[in-house]
């Protein structure tokens, strides 16, 4: 045992104290565990609540976790508690509930019982409590408000503030580094805050200071509002009144200015625009002294705001002084002179800088007119009186001419609480008559009176009126007393925390009532103290060097307003009881207001908001709409209000969705109100959850479980016949929709609605279908669709529905017959492959072309085998019967197609006659060919598969030069389809014959040609050659078409679609197998056509009416769906290896260079020259272009810049790389072709003449190399310019590269110190580059001001046409204006 020594040098043992100790330790932590582990027992709920009442709180989370048996009265307690607020003065509200009822704070439910659901989070809202926000709970710790505390017992801020009072909260307008004193609210403050609307709050903090202004309030609200004379909402004064009314008498936290914004004549795009506090000021001052012309407040601005100053230049030789009187409404100070490294330290030394008088000589001499000739002189500027409130705006937005970029001074600049003026009055210039010489300070120049300081004080405007002289009887009141009475009180300091590109502003105002100091940030309104003030002089107390503001604080004053110091002239703000009586009406109109708004807002947080649903019984369609009632409305009244509902109801056709116009469920004329009733409803699984017997008195609130945003489940207005009674829904019951199949007919009935259970087994599932059916439960078959394409049979008799996988909402097809049908594998079975056609067939709107089938003989591919060929092509002409024909003669064969496989055809006629004569179906002639043809099959319509052998049908295809390129051209309705094409939907269809091209060529000859000798001895086909570009065939290698290995679905039926012109369009409605191939679909729609699928094209119309080509022949419809359209153009569909091409002519000179002139198709394999020989008849009959082959070329188009040149022996896919819907120029030549090697470069060349500014037009220069030696001796020799003075720039931008003759002397990047066009700067690389060249003696051409201008002009409009800009300029700011007649008139002219 260890022993330790005491002192008395004995010794005593250690462990005993320790095992003491250390026992009562564990036996109260074993209490407390025990304790836990009981209180664990019992299910807790998680609580997470988010403080709204303060934007700094707002990002904050109080988590609580309760028992589940915590009652909602202790739950608001300790949210009290944790969140620092008195009980009472908040609500709790479910979060993202919109205007949900709050919980009943005096309510003993548990919170399990009152919606909380435990073991998960529960998410909720703290917010204010009848608009006012919760009072802070009085706390010895001093957390919970600091307000009583010393100036130095904590560091405190302006702004929105914590209510903790806690130490370095951030905020996006504030120093990381401050502090923040406690909020304050309404009821303590006593102030009212403003409503950000997005970017408004410099006109917030403008208006909070007009409002605490207790001179400009008492006369705003001395002006009565005449209704007769203005629109209300188009006056200023009024909607200013208005708003002064409600920040004195509301009792909101924060009021609205949209109301002012309206008057202003803003949009709600002006709240986004953020602009000057001190330009709106000037601004809003001048539309006040335009509103209240002819009034008593028509003086009101100049008799407050406005002083007088003297602008005067004096010749230091003679003494002569010229001068001349100005007026200003505020005094801008300047933080840093320009060009300086130093900035001014105070208000004070600013002000002196201003009035600091600079000296005229050298170049800068004043010409006296006394003296008479030029001489040295003093100008600057004398105050020559102050205005009653004095502002003064810190220039702290300067310009950086080393970035060329706005920029913002945050360097330190001191204010005084009181600012003595007397320093900075002229004695002498105060003594005389103030109207003395008195002129319009816009009758001068104003470049002589410091426009740089000024800030537009010296208009040039006649119609502004601020430089009217007041010499009225209300002069003399207005002229200042000696020099001891200019001491000026602050009372308001704007702060801007930010950038130059932008920020937020907010106000700090005096109260002249009890000389608080408060902060009126937008909807917050806090106490704060003269150290707060101190912050916003903005740098650092350290040094003021050059780069200071570089890392000072962001937030900082920028305009100060001080009161002068005169007790004879500082009013006090007018008392409610001492309200003018119009203001005393207008208060009372606005609490009525307010009060009606504040019930309307109480019914709204009290209504329950569902979707209800209603099957009308004669329209035969869901109807869907919200159901908006009051929680403590009946189910009966629910119920009432739901039958007489306005609905717009959603009608689809053809994939798409619109709004029919609001109707009534009119079900008054149709069912009886007792003939309805809510029903609980999910509709997403169309399941009928319950029904409510018995509780139709029952309150809705309770019914619903209370007011909520959103419900998990909607309401059903279930309809009955009088007959009938209503089914009661019970919960826990599973919802079966059985379809009856009949064997026979090959139809599927429409669902019957069934309840059960899922402990029911199979066998009483059937006799529960039996009843509903009349079928026989002995011979049942049940299938259950589980999912898409999911089929069971349910053959378990003891099994139940539960195990089968029954949930909420199925669907189950039922069969009872006495075929023998149900003895073969299901999956063998009629039943199966009925059900599974069901489940994959989809319907489609197919729209017909308008052509009739006879006028496309030339787009039809016929046989030319025999010298009577041309009297066969006319027989099969006059054969052809119209769609309409076609369409009336197949509808009744198509109405019974069947599921039966058809017998394989023969390639023989015989035995193809002879298996149609003991098939099922019967034949439906083919349009595109002769009836008694016996050569060629008979096309057969049938729910199989069309076996029409394009290869068969015309053994023999050859086709004239002409017939090739009618078939290569698309027609001018596919040519913006064409071009809006999916990359994805290229290459399509292929036959397995060879390729007819130009010259007698075919594609196989031409591949063979050019790869023999790297190929040799392989196999070159079509199908071999496109394996890499993953292309589409319609047929296998052994040259069938792939649609013959497929046996699915496809059913017909004409109908008509009313157009605008009242005609119908010839539509067909489709019913088909979604897993057919997009070939096989083509050929099944080939007899409704006219042509054969090669002849017409497949367009997939989507939602917005936009079309796009579908091509890949071997892809299924899986991607399409009920009710989409389709529309059908006619037009040779392309063969493998082809692309469609769009072809622009290159105009080098023209306005528009680059011209659409066809569409065409170009083949894999064939040459350059080949293409051109084919473009030659198009253009031609197309574009009216009578080229020869040597006459133009083609070259590469890159969006409008011209490219490589394309040779005549270069081959596509191998020297040129081709996609679809490729784009190309043709470029016509006014000389042979110059380019015959790839090692050659083109380059467009243009001359520019300083001596004329203009531009000669493009010229090409062909060079054999890359050498700058080379380009200057072809530009020499082609324009006669000296080898040594010719000098050269690349074009910028997009071709023509055009530029400003005004620019280009200077901004082009001319005589570049290189060797080759290849490298930097120039990377000439390839055909098509511009270069501008001149001859360096040349001297610019001088223009006079005029010209310049008149120049200018033309040149942007000509820029403009071409859509090049004329110089880079950065977005300009919208300008500030209020709009006098209530808003601004558009220009007709603008976009």
């Amino acid at each position: 045992m260890e022993m330790v020594p005491s002192e008395e040098k004995q010794l005593v043992p250690k462990e005993g104290i320790f095992w003491s100790c250390r026992q009562s330790i564990f036996e109260e932590m074993q209490k407390r565990f025990s304790q836990i582990e009981s209180a664990a027992e019992e299910p807790r709920v998680l609580c997470i609540v988010q403080d709204t009442t303060n934007a700094k709180t707002i990002s904050e989370r109080l988590t609580i976790n309760l028992p589940a048996s915590t009652t909602v009265n202790k739950f608001y307690e300790d949210v009290a508690h944790k969140a620092g607020y008195v009980n009472g003065t908040f609500c709790l509200v479910w979060a993202n509930a919109g205007d949900m009822a709050p919980l009943d704070q005096a309510s003993e439910m548990s919170l399990v019982l009152s919606g909380f659901e435990a073991g998960k989070k529960n998410f909720l809202q703290l917010t204010d409590k009848d608009g006012e926000q919760p009072q802070i709970a009085s706390d010895e710790s001093g957390t919970a408000d600091s307000s009583g505390l010393d100036d130095s017992s904590q560091d405190r801020f302006i702004g929105p503030l914590p209510r903790d009072g806690t130490v370095g909260c951030s905020s996006d307008y504030s120093s990381p580094s401050y502090s923040y004193s406690s909020i304050l609210n309404k009821s303590e403050t006593g102030y009212v805050g403003l409503v950000n609307q997005a970017m408004t709050c410099y006109l917030n903090s403008l208006l909070q200071t007009l409002f605490m202004t207790p001179e400009f309030r008492n006369a705003l609200y001395n002006w009565e509002f005449e209704d007769s004379e203005e629109d209300p909402v188009t006056s200023i004064p009024y909607q200013l009144q208005r708003l002064f009314v409600l920040l004195q008498t509301s009792k909101k936290r924060a009021i609205e200015t949209t109301d002012v914004t309206r008057s202003f004549g803003w949009d709600s795009s002006e709240a986004w625009q953020q602009h000057d506090v001190q330009e709106l000021c000037r601004v809003m001052f001048d539309a006040l002294e335009q509103k209240w012309k002819q009034t008593e407040q028509a003086d009101l601005i100049n008799q407050l705001y406005q002083g007088k100053l003297k602008d005067y230049v004096r010749c230091l030789e003679c003494g002569y002084e010229s001068w001349r009187i100005d007026t200003y409404l505020d005094i801008p100070l300047v933080i840093r002179p320009f060009g300086a490294s130093q900035v001014f330290g105070s208000v004070e030394e600013a002000l002196q800088a201003f009035i600091q008088p600079e000296t005229l000589d050298g170049p800068n001499q004043y010409f006296c007119e006394r003296c008479k000739k030029k001489c040295d002189a003093r100008k600057g500027l004398r105050f020559l009186h102050f205005p009653y409130l004095l502002t003064l705006q810190l220039k702290r937005f300067d310009f950086d001419y080393t970035t060329m970029h706005r920029i913002k001074l945050n360097d330190r600049m001191t204010f005084p609480e009181e600012l003595d003026m007397s320093p900075f009055i002229d004695v002498e210039d105060e003594k005389s008559p103030q109207t003395e010489s008195c002129t319009d300070s816009g009758a001068e120049n104003e470049g002589s009176c410091h426009s740089d300081q000024m800030s537009n004080d010296f208009s040039t405007d006649d119609a502004v009126d601020e430089g009217i002289c007041l010499d009225n009887t209300s002069s003399a009141e207005r002229v200042l007393k000696p020099k001891s009475s200019l001491t000026f009180e602050l009372f308001s300091v704007m702060v801007h925390s930010g950038s130059a590109a932008g920020g937020h502003y907010y106000a700090c105002i005096k109260s002249f009532s009890d000389s608080q100091w408060y902060s009126f940030n937008d909807q917050h309104v806090s106490k704060i103290t003269q150290d707060d003030i101190r912050k916003t002089y903005g740098g650092s107390s350290g040094s003021r060097g050059y780069y200071s503001s570089a890392f000072a604080s962001s937030t900082n004053a920028y305009m100060l307003m001080y009161r002068l110091k005169d007790p004879s002239r500082n009013s006090k703000f007018l008392e409610v009881e001492d309200f003018p009586e119009h203001i005393k009406r207008l208060v009372q109109r606005e609490k009525e207001s307010e009060e009606q708004e504040k019930r309307q807002r109480e019914i709204e947080r009290n209504t329950c908001k569902i979707k209800l649903f209603c099957m009308h019984p004669v329209k035969l369609m869901m109807m869907e709409n919200k159901l908006e009632v009051h929680k403590d409305k009946t189910l009966r009244e629910a119920t009432e209000m739901a039958y007489k509902l306005t609905v717009f109801s959603p009608w689809v056709m053809g994939g798409f969705s619109t709004r029919r116009p609001p109707q009534l469920m009119d079900l008054e004329g149709v069912v009886p109100l007792d003939c309805c009733r809510l029903v609980k409803y999910d509709e997403f699984h169309e399941y009928l959850e319950r029904s409510y017997e018995g509780e139709e008195d029952m309150p809705m609130g309770l019914l619903l479980g209370g007011v909520k945003s959103s419900y998990m489940f909607d309401l059903l207005l279930e309809i009955r016949r009088p007959d009938q009674a209503f089914q009661p829904y019970k919960p826990g019951e599973v919802m079966v929709k059985v379809h009856v199949v009949d064997l026979k007919s090959e139809s599927i009935a429409a669902p019957v609605s069934v309840r059960a259970y899922l402990n029911q087994t199979i066998t009483e599932f059937k006799q529960l279908i039996a009843q509903a059916t009349g079928l026989c439960a002995e011979t049942m078959r049940v299938v259950l669709e589980r999912c898409y394409n999911d089929l069971r049979l349910l053959y378990v008799p003891n099994k139940t529905l539960k195990a089968e996988g029954f949930f909420r909402s199925n669907k189950v097809f039922v069969e009872s017959s006495d075929s023998t049908d149900h003895q073969v594998a299901f999956t063998d079975s009629v039943l199966w492959k009925l059900l599974d056609r069901h489940g994959n067939t989809i319907r489609l709107f197919v729209s017909l072309p308008e052509q009739s089938p006879g006028s496309l003989a030339n787009r039809t591919i016929c046989p030319k085998a025999s010298a009577d060929s041309e009297d066969s092509f006319d027989g099969a002409k006059g054969s052809r019967k119209s769609v309409e024909a076609i369409l009336e003669e197949s509808t009744e064969k198509l109405k019974n197609l069947s599921l039966q496989q058809q017998q394989q055809q023969t390639s023989s006629t015989s035995d193809s006659q002879k298996s149609s004569e003991h098939s099922d179906f019967e034949h439906i002639e083919s349009p595109a060919q002769e009836p008694d043809t016996a050569s060629q099959p008979s096309q057969t319509e049938n729910c199989t598969r069309v076996a029409s052998d394009m290869e068969n049908q015309f053994p023999s295809e050859e086709r004239s030069d002409s017939d090739v390129n009618n078939d290569r051209s698309t027609s001018s309705v596919d040519s913006d389809i064409l071009s809006s094409s999916h990359s994805s939907d290229t290459l399509c269809n292929a036959d397995s014959g060879p390729l007819p091209l130009a010259n007698g060529l075919d594609s196989h000859s031409i591949t063979s040609s050019r790869r023999s000798k790297a190929h040799e001895g392989k196999k070159e086909t079509w199908d071999t050659a496109e394996e890499d570009s993953g292309t589409d065939s319609e047929y296998d290698e052994n040259g069938k078409s792939k649609a013959e290995a497929q046996y699915l679905y496809f059913k017909a039926e004409p109908y008509s679609q009313e157009d605008g012109s009242g005609e119908g369009q010839k539509c067909l409605l489709v019913h088909v197998d979604k897993r057919i191939t997009l070939a096989a679909f083509k050929q099944n729609l080939e007899p409704f056509v006219g042509v054969p699928s090669t002849q017409f094209k497949v367009f997939r119309v989507y939602a917005n009416n936009q079309e796009f080509e579908s091509v890949r022949l071997n892809e299924t419809l899986s991607s399409f769906s009920d009710d989409n359209k389709i529309t059908i153009r006619l037009g040779r569909a392309l063969k493998k290896g082809e692309y469609r091409v769009k072809v622009y002519q290159l105009l080098v000179n023209d306005p528009e260079p680059c011209k659409f002139l066809l569409d065409t198709v170009f083949a894999k394999g064939m040459t350059v020259r080949q293409s051109k020989e084919e473009l030659l008849p198009q253009l031609k009959d197309q574009c009216k272009l009578d080229l020869s082959i040597d006459r133009f070329r083609l070259r590469k188009k890159t969006w409008k810049n011209p490219g490589t040149v394309f040779l005549d022996y270069h081959v596509y896919e191998e020297d040129i790389n081709i996609s679809s819907n490729w784009e190309v120029f043709l470029e016509v030549l006014e000389e042979p072709e110059r380019m015959k090697s790839m090692s050659q470069l083109a380059v467009l060349t243009r001359r520019w003449c300083p001596a004329q500014m203009k531009l000669e037009a493009f010229r090409e220069v062909v060079l054999e190399s890359s050498s700058v030696e080379e380009l200057k001796e072809k530009l020499s020799e082609m324009s006669g310019i000296p080898l040594e003075n010719l000098e050269f720039a690349k074009g910028r931008g997009t071709f023509p590269c055009d530029i400003s003759v005004l620019e280009i002397h200077q901004d082009l990047d001319w005589n570049p110190k290189v060797s080759t066009l290849n490298v930097w700067p120039l990377y000439i690389c390839d055909d098509g580059a511009v270069i501008f060249y001149r001859d360096s003696t040349e001297e610019l051409m001088e223009l006079s001001e005029e010209e310049r201008n008149e120049l200018m002009k033309k040149e942007s409009s000509r820029l403009l046409k071409t859509g090049h800009r004329v110089s880079y300029s950065p977005r300009k700011e919208k300008a500030l204006k209020i709009y006098l007649d209530g808003g601004p008139t558009k220009d007709p002219g603008q976009d």
